[in-house]
Formats: C-alpha cells, sequence, structure tokens
C-alpha cells in the first residue's frame, strides 16, 4: 500500500514529487492567499514572495526534513540530499523573509524567527517532542501562515486576520484528526481482520479501506474546498 494516497511509485523523479506533499502543501498555502486577499490592500508582489518563503519552508524544508527523520513517505532520496533540500530552502525562506522586513516592515522579522525555529522543532520532533501535536500543527502549519500573509500585505492584524487564522487552525486541526487514523493503516498496519455485523442480520468485513476511506476522501474534499475557497477570494480581489 502506498504511504499516501498521493505517493507516485518510488525511485526517481518521482520520489521528488511526493516529497512535497502536493496536495496538502498547496492547502496550506491556500490560507496564504486567503489572508492575503482579506487585507486591505492586496499586493501581488507581496503576495507572491510571501507564497514563495512558505512553499520553500513548508513545502520542501518541513517535508525533507520529516522524510529524513523517519522515512514516512518510503522515498529514495539520500539521507544527505534530504539534509541539504532541508537547509537550502529553509535558509531562502528566511531570506525572503529578512529582505521583505527590510523592504516593508521590521516587524516581519518576528514572523520569520517563529518560522524558522517551528520548522524544525515540529518535524525533527525537538525537546522530546513538545512541539509535536495537534496544537502545533493547527497553530504552526494554519493560524501562523495565515497571520504572517495578513501582516505582510496589511504591516498589521485586524480582526479579519484574527478569524482567518482561527480557520486556518481549525481547519489544520481537522486535517490532522482526519490524517492520524490515515497514516497509521498506510504506513505501520499490515493486516485487518473481523467483521462489522448490522442490526438486520448483514455482516461486513473489516479492511483497510473501510478504517480509512471516509477520513482520506473527506481530506481530499477540504483539500479541494479550502483551495477553492482561497482562489475565489482572490478572483474577487482581482
Amino acid at each position: 500500500m502506498r504511504p499516501a494516497f498521493y505517493a507516485l511509485a518510488p525511485g526517481g523523479w518521482r520520489d521528488y514529487v511526493t516529497l512535497l506533499h502536493p496536495p496538502y502543501t498547496l492547502w496550506h498555502l491556500s490560507y496564504v492567499a486567503l489572508a492575503a486577499g482579506l487585507a486591505p490592500r492586496l499586493s501581488a508582489d507581496r503576495l507572491g514572495w510571501t507564497l514563495a518563503a512558505f512553499a520553500l519552508a513548508m513545502g520542501v524544508g518541513a517535508h525533507a526534513l520529516d522524510e529524513a527523520s523517519g522515512r514516512p513517505l518510503q522515498t529514495r532520496i539520500p539521507v544527505p540530499v534530504l539534509w541539504a533540500l532541508a537547509g537550502a530552502s529553509l535558509a531562502g525562506a528566511a531570506a525572503i523573509g529578512v529582505a521583505a522586513s527590510i523592504w516593508w516592515t521590521p516587524w516581519l522579522l518576528v514572523f520569520v524567527a517563529f518560522g524558522v525555529f517551528i520548522v524544525p522543532a515540529y518535524n525533527l520532533e525537538l525537546a522530546g517532542g513538545l512541539f509535536h501535536n495537534a496544537f502545533w500543527f493547527a497553530a504552526a502549519w494554519g493560524a501562523f501562515p495565515a497571520l504572517t500573509a495578513y501582516f505582510a500585505a496589511a504591516e498589521t492584524i485586524r480582526p479579519e486576520a484574527v478569524l482567518a487564522a482561527v480557520y486556518a487552525a481549525l481547519l489544520s486541526y481537522a486535517q490532522r484528526v482526519l490524517s492520524t487514523p490515515v497514516r497509521t493503516v498506510r504506513r505501520r498496519v499490515c493486516a485487518v481482520s473481523g467483521e462489522i455485523e448490522y442490526v438486520d442480520g448483514s455482516r461486513e468485513p473489516v479492511t483497510e479501506w473501510a478504517l480509512m476511506g471516509a477520513p482520506e476522501a473527506a481530506l481530499q474534499i477540504l483539500c479541494a474546498a479550502a483551495v477553492s475557497l482561497a482562489v475565489a477570494v482572490l478572483a474577487m480581489r482581482w
């Protein structure tokens, strides 16, 4: 069984596509686009650089660290390459953030510092896994991109930014709740047995798909919904 529904057959360039977790990366980048679209002034330049920074930090850096520390996606990318990808992408994201703080507002350095800290803290389970839990996933992969994108666009935090961050955090929390049993079945379970007996006497065998089919379908639908909402907001502004 594939380690994720979007995982390609292992080997070569396919490993690098799988490493990016394309649906989930787009999902979390949608928070950036949505929050920027809620700002009083929508700047394509600022949105583009913010998306680039989060694509590097979350899409490449975080996932490379995760794969280097436990091979959850079962790719064949050498560990030194994974570490190099993580270091280069995080450095690139930080450089964008520092440059933006010079061009736009120095307060962006607060967001840059948090991002540089939370990516390795979460994905490498530093401090005994203190930052590797549902709360920090919702905060770092949901609320943080939304707040950062809004602040980069507006140079302030207004009520709509907080509400967008709450939306992103709650949706990210739902993502983790749904994805945890799916990951368990796909990556750790080797056999499933048993059956479901209904009140009318009918029986249905318990299979891997019976355990993970509904939550995985919900994840795919939520991903499409989040991206669609962000696109709709940007389309309305432009």
